[in-house]
């Protein structure tokens, strides 16, 4: 993976993207500070992502794990980093451990930094081969009072820290100790992951930027009669051509009554006349994810019940958006979104007022659901579904958290009309979501992707512009 104007070199987004080798060795460093105040000494250990095959001798694309890139920059396959905390006069470690150079491999397969290249290139303490691991952590692991790993998250893993940890215990006799304790190490990780730095509010905001226009570029080149893979196609292009490595996950392009269904991916549905376009899109670039969606007329113009919808859709947005500030909390982005939308269900019959009471009713009993059954919004970074709490578990209730400086977020209320018996038969089979990548900021908030056109007024000057 390479970004525009890097040289590939096998794994060239290690060579720029969210950071350098002095954010990777900052970002370990604070790591290891967490792990020495709770048991100096002890290790970590983290693997990156297998290579996984496809089909005869073909693989996947290689993406690198992402808690493992984020401590290091280093996109091979292969390899495992282990940090030591520091203990007495004994410094802190990070340790490397990733595929020899090898020259007949790298003819086909290409570049490979090898220990030594890595170990000056990203900042780590020592480097080593990955045939030497089960051998190093042989002694890494001697004595220390605690051992941190992804408990769980991989059996391959899983099984090798058994093996050490065998070994170890069955050299006692001699006086040497196993770790006593088996720490999670991905919570520390994710913690820190959720809180962006300044070189990844960068990169996140160019991919939103790269998407946004991706989005554009889709919009002016839909007419009614397409398939929607040919749409797709529209976005897959300008995502490449402005260095984004990967869709950071499989396109939604939903027409019609396929809006309707949430996570949609077929994409080979012709769009008619008269219908709706659902796009679910966004790149990936240097490891980080872009995730918009924007809803649009085929023909260029909205019908009456489908900018009815979609601007109760726009509001439950905007009233959304206003609810992301510092000190806010994240739960209340969707209660705002949901006021929004459950008050209009009423104001268009979606929901008989008779039927269902007022909007507190509907609220209380959640009849909302039938037409809007997702989250207003999850965390974004390395991840599309980004990791970090959306709880305070330190208090006892573990109440939604605050929101703070750094942290990115979709904002991404909608509505799914699907045929049923009192729902008036003009808004059947319309699904709209509206989602934007926001960044909360020490003040407010900055919309990621406002690139993208949203407004009714917006869209449709696009479309009219269209070659």
């Amino acid at each position: 993976m390479s970004g525009a104007g890097t040289p590939d070199h096998g794994g060239g987004a290690a060579d720029h993207g969210g950071g350098d080798a002095a954010d990777w060795s900052a970002r370990r460093a604070r790591l290891m500070a967490q792990m020495a105040q709770v048991a100096p000494g002890a290790v970590a250990v983290l693997a990156t992502a297998p290579v996984v095959p496809r089909n005869g001798d073909s693989d996947y694309p290689y993406r690198h794990d992402s808690a493992f890139y984020y401590l290091t920059g280093f996109t091979e396959p292969d390899s495992v980093l282990v940090l030591v905390a520091a203990r007495g006069a004994a410094p802190a470690r990070a340790i490397l451990f990733c595929r020899d150079k090898h020259a007949e491999r790298e003819i086909w397969d290409g570049y490979r930094h090898g220990p030594d290249g890595a170990r000056m290139a990203y900042g780590f303490d020592a480097a080593y081969s990955i045939d030497e691991l089960d051998a190093e952590m042989a002694g890494l692991l001697a004595n220390v009072p605690a051992l941190y790993y992804a408990l769980g998250h991989s059996a391959a893993l899983d099984a090798q820290v058994k093996r050490w940890l065998d070994q170890l215990r069955r050299q006692s006799r001699g006086g040497i100790e196993a770790p006593a304790t088996a720490r999670d190490l991905l919570p520390l990780i994710d913690e820190m992951r959720l809180f962006k730095d300044g070189a990844e509010q960068a990169l996140m905001q160019r991919a939103a930027t790269i998407s946004a226009l991706a989005h554009t570029r889709a919009m002016r080149a839909s007419r009614p009669g397409l398939y929607e893979y040919e749409i797709e196609a529209e976005l897959l292009y300008e995502f490449r051509r402005h260095g984004a490595q990967f869709p950071a996950y499989p396109p939604i392009v939903a027409g019609g009554a396929n809006a309707c269904v949430l996570h949609y991916q077929q994409n080979r549905a012709r769009v008619l006349d008269g219908e709706l376009v659902l796009i679910d899109a966004g790149c990936e670039l240097d490891g980080y994810a872009a995730d918009i969606t924007r809803t649009y007329p085929v023909n260029g113009r909205y019908s009456a019940p489908q900018r009815t919808l979609y601007e109760l859709v726009l509001a439950a947005q905007q009233a959304a958006l206003a609810a992301v500030r510092p000190g806010a909390r994240y739960a209340g982005i969707h209660e705002a979104a949901v006021r929004v939308l459950a008050q209009g269900m009423l104001d268009t019959g979606l929901l008989q007022a008779h039927v269902v009471g007022n909007v507190d009713d509907v609220i209380a009993e959640q009849r909302y659901l039938q037409f809007y059954m997702h989250g207003t919004g999850h965390w974004l970074g390395m991840d599309v579904h980004d990791v970090g709490q959306y709880r305070d578990l330190a208090t006892p209730c573990k109440p939604s958290r605050p929101l703070q400086p750094g942290m990115v977020l979709t904002v991404e209320p909608g509505i799914y009309v699907r045929p049923a018996a009192g729902v008036p038969e003009q808004y059947w089979n319309i699904g709209i979501r509206i989602e934007d990548d926001v960044l909360v900021g020490a003040a407010g908030h900055t919309v990621l992707s406002a690139a993208a056109p949203k407004t009714v007024a917006e869209i449709e000057q696009c479309m009219r512009a269209a070659p």
